[in-house]
């Protein structure tokens, strides 16, 4: 019998009233490691060089060699985009900062 997988839901600024139910344990460990790369001045950071510090900040038992990573990477940031915490740039390429 598998182990019962926690969800959390995982909204989507792109697509208001979406939401998608995720794995919980992947979904956080995502969120801390991006909340702590992703500064809170402006101009903040290009996505390219989120990814490349969150990388390293991942636990390897969720994401083996950053296997997902960027699927994880994006749908945290569009939620937490949809939430308030982090903002876009207009700017290209599309550069990230915290509220």
């Amino acid at each position: 019998m598998s182990a019962v997988i926690e969800r959390v839901e995982m909204h989507n600024i792109m697509s208001p009233g979406h939401v998608v139910r995720v794995d919980k344990a992947k979904y956080d460990a995502m969120k801390h490691a991006l909340l702590a790369v992703v500064p809170r001045a402006e101009p903040g950071l290009t996505v390219a060089e989120i990814k490349a510090g969150v990388l390293p900040l991942l636990p390897e038992d969720l994401f083996p060699g950053g296997a997902k990573a960027g699927w994880w990477l994006k749908g945290v940031q569009l939620d937490l985009e949809a939430k308030g915490v982090i903002a876009r740039e207009n700017s290209k390429p599309l550069r990230l900062h915290r509220l």
